[in-house]
């Protein structure tokens, strides 16, 4: 068992333990006698028919776990996790995920990140539905990401800003090895059993932005000029968690539209080739059963080649929140305190407007002239870029 902490546990590293607890109860006293994942998958935009593949399932809906968003509000993800054996493989799929673009602050972005790594996920298997920037690929190509590109967080939107949670991770982790070059030739073993080479691609570049806004032709531009193959408006945050607290990553696009260029042509043509969801999923509609073929085939490799097997299993994490200090009336980081035990629940200065504005007001003027352009330029990259899921 875990040794508790000396110190306190920031507010901010509590709900992804509290639904951590939640669900390895709800396990436990499951029928289906459901094993703890090694697996992860996040399912994009209308690819949750992913979990069709698991047997022995047992689901638990989001709205059910303590610290989770009551639902997801993006037509194509359902809001449920779904537990069971893929392959062989005791697997865990999250049907539905939560974006920036939808109010959500950044550690709730990756909260299935954080909890997976708590019930001791090695591998994660990240898809999403992406337009493409590459002019060779086609809508309903499967990428193999190998890189990623982020604007917005490089204004500051970032999943890690923040205090840091040691027990998940470094202060400051590498990014040059989140992708596994195992992995890919992995996915190209799968898709050449499968008889699926001709639309996965290999070795792309997927460009994060944050939405809800379609990507502008200069914006387009601009992203393949800087090496992007695929934008879209999620994926990256959930990479960059799990890289930073341990987690093998493997990540694939599903192409579902061509985005529109400058060069593309006169304003009549391009009226047909703007982006909508509505598209984005009919594409994801065609190709599904493939794609939900490759990670079953993906997930029977790395049992059969012993891939998972020769993964050291990460640290526990301390799931005890009893180390925290909350107010009753304060929130965590945009969650429902009221999910945690009044027992545990204790003074502690919350983090307010009114607080914020008195430290403004009291600071030198040079430092909030510094503090207001670097939260300018934030805001202008998140801004000006669009999305996709």
């Amino acid at each position: 068992m875990c040794q508790k902490h000396e110190t306190p546990l920031h507010p901010s590293f509590v709900p992804y333990r509290l639904a951590a607890s939640y669900i390895r109860e709800q396990l436990q006293s499951s029928t289906t006698e459901a094993q703890l994942p090694v697996l992860g998958i996040i399912c994009g935009s209308g690819l949750s028919g992913l979990s069709s593949a698991l047997t022995n399932t047992t689901m638990i809906p989001y709205e059910s776990i303590p610290g989770f968003p009551k639902k997801c509000t993006v037509m194509g993800h359902k809001g449920e996790i779904v537990f069971g054996l893929l392959s062989g493989v005791p697997c865990v799929c999250f049907r539905g995920r939560f974006h920036w673009y939808e109010g959500h602050p950044m550690n709730t972005v990756v909260l299935p990140v954080h909890v997976m790594r708590s019930l001791g996920v090695k591998v994660l298997i990240v898809t999403n539905a992406a337009g493409g920037l590459n002019g060779k690929f086609n809508v309903g190509d499967i990428v193999n990401i190998m890189d990623h590109f982020a604007l917005p967080m490089l204004g500051g939107m970032n999943p890690l800003v923040g205090p840091n949670d040691d027990e998940l991770g470094p202060r400051f982790p590498p990014t040059s090895n989140a992708y596994d070059s195992n992995f890919q030739n992995l996915v190209l073993e799968a898709s050449s059993n499968l008889g699926l080479s001709d639309f996965v691609r290999t070795n792309g570049m997927y460009c994060f932005v944050s939405g809800p806004q379609y990507e502008s032709k200069a914006e387009c531009k601009f992203l393949l000029q800087a090496g992007g193959d695929a934008v879209g408006m999620s994926t990256v945050p959930e990479i960059v968690a799990a890289h930073h607290c341990g987690i093998k990553i493997m990540c694939l696009s599903l192409i579902t539209n061509k985005v529109v260029m400058p060069y593309d042509g006169d304003d009549d043509g391009e009226k047909s080739n703007h982006a909508s969801h509505e598209e984005v999923l009919d594409a994801v509609n065609k190709r599904s059963e493939q794609v939900q073929g490759l990670v079953k085939e993906i997930a029977r490799l790395l049992e059969h080649d012993g891939v998972l097997k020769g993964l050291p299993d990460l640290p526990p994490i301390n799931l005890d929140v009893g180390r925290v200090m909350i107010s009753q009336e304060s929130s965590i980081s945009g969650n429902d305190v009221s999910i945690v035990p009044n027992e545990k629940k204790t003074r502690a200065a919350s983090f307010c407007p009114f607080h914020i504005m008195k430290g403004i007001l009291n600071a030198p003027a040079h430092c909030v002239v510094m503090g207001g352009a670097m939260i300018t330029i934030g805001a202008l990259f998140g801004a000006t870029m669009g999305r996709r899921k």
